[in-house]
């Protein structure tokens, strides 16, 4: 049987000129959290929209098998 996965994505730290600093220093926190309940991170978005190319937000991806 095929494994199908659900995903859930988390976008922090929005700012407008960057993205803001305690979101840099708590996005561990965030991964953690979803780690006990099963999620695993698969990717980080950072898309760079703001000023200079800066990314403004980020967004975390994260998947597990569907229950």
């Amino acid at each position: 049987m095929e494994t199908r996965y659900e995903y859930k994505h988390v976008r922090m730290g929005e700012g407008w000129f960057g993205v803001r600093k305690q979101a840099l220093d708590e996005y561990p926190r965030v991964v953690e959290e979803h780690a006990r309940d099963g999620w695993r991170l698969v990717q980080v978005f950072a898309p760079g929209v703001g000023p200079y190319g800066k990314a403004t937000y980020l967004e975390l991806i994260f998947e597990r098998p569907r229950r």
